[in-house]
């Protein structure tokens, strides 16, 4: 059974796994149908699970509608978060971006498509560089208000955005953030850079998207099967199983090998292991991945498997993360106390 935390500093109870939506519907012309999506749904909350996520732009609002009728009768047992920004008519300037009418029209047509009087957590899916963030975090707030939306979260935006906003609601009395969502793997993890120690500063939760680099870590290219052999004629995903990238997910095949576990509960545990505020969002078309997926959650790598697979796929900090932390100039800001042990301040 999964554990719970909190998420952010909140006191939202949620499942250490969060079960990603976007493969449930076939309006996109691919993913799960509406009986099986039911059957995964089902398996999650058997495994515990209690925090789905959801947008309203998956499969043009059909995932939503598939989650609104496997809730009913349960639904004040599930945390769930939707999102809102992306457009539901091209044609309408005004249905999209992070604008006021924009998102109070998505609300109620989410709310509608859930079948439900609330959501538990309203996602600023993108960042939209048109609309100020102080109009969306005041916005925000007023559906709090409302009682429309518990609790809120900013995905795929700067680092700056989240905390100037998060500043400006704290000394207004408005409603602050509590997490972000961003794509967070071992293959992908520029979010190191400034929005994971932002997240962490502000004590937001940080859910990860992706957790499994559109399956390239869960060994669907390097154990041999038909997805291997999609790979070797040239046709399988789109730019992710690099040379680089495979080398990477045959590290991580030894050593879910070493313990007798998937690939995929390497990649999930290893996200789930870089702190507390982790979560990582696992997606799943069949029964089979999501039981997988949850089979993560007991799963210790050790300390020596992570300073393998961190030291893998270390990032350069880039500037000014690198430039600081360069002896000659931690030298000039600290004197004589530069490279001594220095007890730090609690946050």
């Amino acid at each position: 059974m999964l554990n719970y935390k909190l998420l952010g500093r909140s006191g939202l109870r949620v499942s250490e796994i969060c079960l990603g939506t976007m493969s449930f519907g076939q309006d996109w012309g691919f993913g799960a149908d509406e009986a099986t999506s039911r059957e995964v749904l089902d398996a999650y909350r058997e495994g515990g699970g209690n925090f789905l996520d959801t947008a309203d732009k998956y499969h043009n609002g059909q995932t939503e509608e598939y989650v609104g009728r496997w809730m009913q009768g349960h639904r004040d047992s599930m945390v769930v978060a939707t999102k809102y920004t992306l457009s539901m008519d091209h044609a309408d300037p005004n249905a999209s971006g992070n604008h006021r009418k924009n998102m109070m029209q998505s609300v109620e047509a989410s709310l509608r498509r859930l079948n439900t009087d609330y959501i538990d957590l309203l996602w600023v899916h993108a960042y939209d560089d048109d609309t100020p963030f102080e109009e969306t975090i005041r916005a925000l707030d007023d559906l709090v208000r409302q009682g429309k939306v518990h609790y809120i979260g900013m995905s795929d935006c700067p680092a700056w955005i989240v905390s100037a906003s998060n500043v400006m609601a704290e000394l207004r009395g408005w409603t602050q953030f509590i997490g972000i969502q961003v794509e967070y793997s071992l293959l992908q993890r520029d979010a190191e850079r400034d929005l994971i120690p932002m997240a962490q500063h502000f004590d937001l939760g940080v859910t990860a998207w992706a957790p499994l680099a559109g399956g390239v870590l869960s060994g669907k290219y390097t154990r041999g099967g038909e997805n291997d052999s999609l790979r070797k004629s040239g046709n399988a995903s789109k730019g992710r199983d690099s040379e680089e990238s495979l080398r990477v997910a045959r590290i991580v095949d030894k050593i879910a090998d070493a313990h007798g576990v998937s690939s995929a509960q390497v990649a999930v545990a290893w996200v789930l292991q870089q702190g507390y505020g982790f979560f990582p969002i696992v997606g799943a078309r069949k029964v089979s991945q999501i039981k997988d997926s949850l089979a993560a959650s007991p799963l210790r790598l050790t300390e020596a498997n992570l300073k393998e697979l961190n030291e893998l796929t270390a990032i350069e900090p880039g500037f000014p993360h690198d430039f600081l932390a360069s002896d000659h100039v931690q030298e000039m800001v600290k004197g004589e106390i530069a490279g001594k042990r220095i007890k730090r301040r609690s946050r």
